[in-house]
């Protein structure tokens, strides 16, 4: 089975960058749209952004549009995030999974925390 591994968070400073990274074991990531997910404390998990096997087409929420990059690199397994500008109201938990997700690959995630 599938395991997906994220790295690259943080705490960061408003206005700040990371880039985040979603490691998946196998290499059947290729195949499949893939989604970055985040989970803030007290709130419901939200798409953040999503992009199509071949890496040609993303969608990306309102909030974070304009700041947000989702990329992917299917020879390393791999999908990334990048954030820009980020806000305090970007912190949270972000995890990758497939898109629409399937419960059984949430992996531990990534903390993000923007704070002055």
């Amino acid at each position: 089975q599938v395991q997906f591994v994220e790295s690259g968070g943080g705490l960061v400073q408003p206005g700040g960058s990371l880039r985040l990274s979603c490691a998946a074991s196998g290499s059947i990531l290729r195949f499949y749209v893939m989604g970055w997910y985040r989970q803030a404390p007290g709130q419901q998990r939200e798409l953040v952004a999503d992009i199509n096997s071949s890496g040609t087409a993303t969608n990306y929420a309102g909030s974070v549009k304009g700041r947000f990059t989702i990329s992917r690199d299917n020879s390393k397994n791999t999908v990334y995030l990048q954030m820009n500008s980020l806000k305090p109201e970007d912190t949270a938990v972000y995890y990758c999974n497939f898109q629409p997700p399937i419960r059984g690959y949430w992996g531990q995630g990534t903390q993000v925390t923007v704070s002055s």
